[in-house]
């Protein structure tokens, strides 16, 4: 049958296993059938079964050549029968010590008597009980002290600390009232929208009217505080994480939300009508409409998505819109232009901002470009400052200003570009302060370079005249 060696072997092998396998095969079978009997016949006692013997855990027992796996007994209490006669059973309790601050003299005293009263009573017992009592406790493990505890006496100064350190409504001062209405109007940013309005203003083409001039920034400051009152309203819960914020009115508890909310329309209904009554319905439209984007757009996304800068940067793009319609009472190119200088210069004074308060705005819960896309927060930045360069070259281009603009304020717009480079390249605290503090001092003077490089206004009349007689003219003077 087999005609080689090698066949022959691994013939005799695989009868061997073959042979070795038909012989267990009833042994496994009376295995598995008692398995399946003793889970169907105690199920709950039979929690594992464990084969081999090198599994065995510590509650393992066994059986008839069988293991089970049991869980520890638990320990029956102990019941301790208390009689009232029996005065050993206090050994057993932990006494509970009196709370007694001062030992006076009276006490000693009234001991002192006590003692004398009673002579009858000898020293020694006491002290058998102590040590009965020092012997139980040391074999129970309970520890017992005769000291009288100390006891911490408040004084005066240090409760006047605690009332102060806890979470309470200040009582408002008269005094205090414009610091407050302050820090609520957020005045320095105000004061930077209003400066910006003004400089749409005086850009305009068109004569300086000083009345509308006063008029068109008084409105603008009241829209804008109120913007800023609104905002804090809504940002209490999480301002109060932040520790640039932590300190704001409301957040303090200075005023109450009623008094903030008031003090909003008080500032924001006056100031939109005295937009709209006294300068223009334009502008009193872009007023409103710059309120109702900062309070139910911007705040609310800055929690949600980070468009919120985007968002942010079209409402610090209107005010000069407004001074340019306050002036002209159209909106026109050159409005648009002023806008867009104030739309691209945000990203990196913003971006610079917010990547040194990364942490704070994580803390509040706020989703920023520096928080959550630390790539694109300095992307953008470099993007917008190099904008700044096209922005001033498009000015000539429409008639806003001289050609000389775009070369005078060709420096300043590269350096705020070379810090907003270093700011992409290196992303560092060091690069986002210098680049902030730049653009600090950046938007003044670009705006100021743009009021000098104005082109100059030509009277209707004279547009209007022909050459010919414009040449005739000169002639006869």
């Amino acid at each position: 049958m087999y005609k080689t060696l090698c066949s022959r072997l691994s013939g005799f092998v695989g009868v061997s296993v073959k042979q070795i396998l038909v012989q267990n095969v009833p042994q496994c079978n009376q295995t598995a059938r008692s398995l399946i009997q003793l889970h169907k016949r105690d199920p709950s006692n039979w929690l594992t079964y464990q084969h081999l013997t090198f599994l065995k855990r510590q509650y393992a027992a066994k059986n008839n050549s069988e293991l089970h796996q049991r869980a520890a007994p638990k320990p029956t209490p102990a019941l301790t029968i208390v009689d009232e006669r029996d005065d050993s059973v206090e050994r057993q309790v932990q006494r509970i010590p009196t709370i007694d601050p001062v030992v006076t003299e009276d006490v000693s005293q009234s001991e002192n008597i006590t003692s004398k009263a009673q002579p009858g009573i000898s020293t020694s017992e006491p002290d058998t009980d102590d040590a009965a009592l020092q012997k139980d406790s040391e074999s129970g493990g309970v520890v017992t002290s005769d000291e009288t505890p100390h006891v911490h006496v408040e004084t005066d100064e240090a409760k006047e600390a605690r009332l102060d350190r806890q979470w309470k409504q200040l009582k408002v001062d008269m005094a205090d009232l414009p610091d407050i209405y302050s820090k609520l109007a957020k005045i320095k940013l105000t004061a930077l929208v209003v400066t910006s309005a003004a400089a749409g203003f005086a850009m305009a083409p068109v004569p300086f009217d000083p009345l509308a001039f006063f008029v068109a920034s008084l409105g603008t400051c009241l829209a804008s505080c109120s913007a800023n009152a609104i905002n804090q309203y809504f940002e209490v819960p999480f301002d109060s994480n932040m520790n640039r914020t932590k300190t704001r009115p409301l957040v303090r508890g200075q005023i109450s939300p009623l008094h903030a909310v008031s003090f909003a329309l008080a500032c924001g209904i006056p100031g939109v009508a005295l937009l709209t009554l006294a300068v223009n319905p334009l502008t009193g439209f872009l007023g409103a409409l710059n309120i109702f984007l900062y309070t139910c757009c911007y705040t609310p996304l800055k929690r949600h998505s980070i468009t919120n800068t985007w968002v942010g940067a079209v409402v610090g793009a209107i005010p000069p819109i407004m001074g340019w319609t306050a002036a002209t009472g159209c909106l026109e190119q050159g409005a648009l232009l002023m806008g867009g200088f104030l739309y691209s210069w945000q990203f990196p004074h913003f971006n610079a901002l917010s990547w040194n308060l990364r942490e704070d705005y994580s803390r509040g819960g706020y989703r920023m470009m520096s928080v959550t896309h630390p790539g694109m927060c300095k992307r953008v930045a470099l993007r917008h400052s190099v904008g700044l360069i096209g922005l001033s070259t498009l000015a000539p281009v429409l008639d806003v200003t001289t050609w000389t603009f775009p070369i005078v304020s060709l420096p300043i717009n590269l350096y705020i570009s070379y810090l907003a480079f270093r700011f992409y390249r290196e992303g560092d605290r060091g690069s986002a302060r210098k680049l902030f503090f730049c653009s600090l001092w950046h938007l003044p003077m670009l705006l100021l370079l743009a009021l000098t490089c104005k082109k100059p206004r030509r009277d209707p009349e004279e547009a209007a005249a022909p050459p010919a007689a414009s040449s005739a003219l000169a002639l006869q003077s």
